[in-house]
């Protein structure tokens, strides 16, 4: 007994050691002049099905929401399943050269086995427009959302889902394989098995189920695409959760395990970076979106641990975004005009520096349903979802601001991060 308290207390005091020194501020990074990304840079929007479409199917996460009696009801979400046009002309003014999108499962098969073609022909014409408007598609198959069949056999603790989830693959990438080259199988997967554990309240041994069954699929899903079009594109994204845990232990107790179980079966490493750290979120004690502190300077810090991570993969921004509590301006004065300009300028250091990174994508074009609430306004446009019947599309500061990085490659030689590292 004496021992084991002995080394009980050894490892409180690591604990705590360990605590003061990730709370500790990071050595800042030099500021200089930022050099020009390239011609064949990846600039875009990023969105997916369930947040931006409206009208509801029934799948997990329709049924969760309407079990969360404090939740926003989903509605019309911001009705892009019939403004999809409209959107699609406002990211082309920006200027992107990609569009992500996401293909809704629950659409698509409502019943196993069952296939409903105007769904499928609501896809190829928002394909169609995307590739008219001169942008790339980006297409994400699994954006945390499945059918009402699937979670009735279990979700994705049943290994049946794998079959049924590469069964969905197989109808989807065959039939846009000529459209589409750019496909992320699973989006922040590890996040998704926190969700599942969640929502379907699991233990720990059938959380592991869900995490093999993920990691499986995706594996598979990878071959199957390259067997259908062996010059397309696939990976996974990563949840960036904090940059001074050792290298990112944070994301070591969440992607690592994960993203390195599939990493070889990942043709380019995607992150989504939302700018603030975890020692700095506690730090500041909030717990809303439109609160956590913007920390810029961290993406650079975040591509070169990915980089030494995963030396032979080139890095997709996947997703980039700040928010906003209901469109306010936030109380520490961030401005999403100053977050895009300050993290483009660290995209475009990190690049200078010897990071293969390949693109930069906003989450999000507009504003949509974080999965239960309207209240947090990530979008480049914005727009009332609960109070504007007419669902207006308006512009932020941000869309003059990102028309002209991504019109000269990135911001000036004599740009400066406005916003502290």
């Amino acid at each position: 007994m004496r021992t084991f308290f002995k080394v009980f207390v050894v490892l409180i005091l690591c604990l705590f050691a360990w605590l003061a020194w990730s709370f500790k501020q990071p050595a800042k990074i030099p500021v200089v002049a930022a050099e020009a990304l390239p011609a064949d840079f990846i600039w875009g929007v990023s969105s997916s099905a369930y947040q931006s479409e409206g009208g509801e199917v029934d799948s997990n996460w329709s049924r969760w929401n309407a079990s969360q009696p404090t939740q926003d009801r989903y509605g019309k979400a911001i009705d892009f399943r019939h403004r999809y046009r409209e959107d699609v002309a406002l990211a082309r003014d920006l200027g992107v050269n990609t569009f992500r999108l996401g293909i809704n499962w629950a659409r698509i098969e409502p019943n196993k086995g069952q296939i409903d073609q105007a769904e499928l022909a609501y896809y190829d014409d928002l394909i169609l427009a995307i590739k008219q408007a001169g942008m790339k598609p980006l297409v994400t198959l699994d954006h945390f959302v499945y059918p009402g069949w699937i979670a009735d056999q279990g979700g994705w603790v049943n290994p049946q889902t794998v079959n049924d989830f590469l069964n969905y693959t197989n109808l989807i990438v065959g039939r846009y394989q000529a459209d589409v080259d750019l496909w992320i199988t699973f989006n922040e997967a590890a996040f998704g098995v926190g969700g599942e554990k969640n929502i379907r309240q699991l233990n720990w041994t059938d959380t592991g189920h869900v995490r093999d069954n993920i990691a499986a699929a995706h594996r598979q899903a990878y071959d199957l695409i390259h067997r259908l079009d062996n010059h397309a594109t696939v990976t996974s994204n990563i949840y960036w959760m904090g940059d001074r845990f050792g290298s990112g232990a944070i994301n070591g107790l969440l992607d690592w395990t994960f993203f390195d179980s599939v990493a070889d079966k990942c043709d380019v490493i995607a992150v989504d970076y939302y700018a603030a750290d975890i020692p700095k979120v506690m730090r500041a004690g909030v717990e809303t979106h439109w609160n956590w502190p913007v920390d810029p300077a961290g993406l650079y810090r975040a591509l070169k641990i990915l980089q030494t991570r995963y030396p032979n993969k080139p890095l997709l921004i996947a997703e980039i975004g700040m928010s906003t509590q209901d469109g306010a301006p936030r109380t520490d004065g961030t401005k999403r005009e100053d977050m895009i300009r300050d993290t483009v300028y660290w995209t475009q250091r990190a690049k200078a520096d010897g990071v293969n990174v390949i693109g930069y994508m906003v989450w999000s074009l507009t504003d949509n349903f974080e999965w239960g609430s309207y209240t947090p306004r990530f979008g480049l446009y914005t727009v009332n979802a609960l109070k504007d019947p007419d669902l207006k599309r308006i512009p932020t500061a941000a869309v003059p601001a990102y028309k002209e990085v991504i019109r000269n490659h990135g911001v000036g030689a004599d740009y400066r991060p406005v916003l502290p590292q």
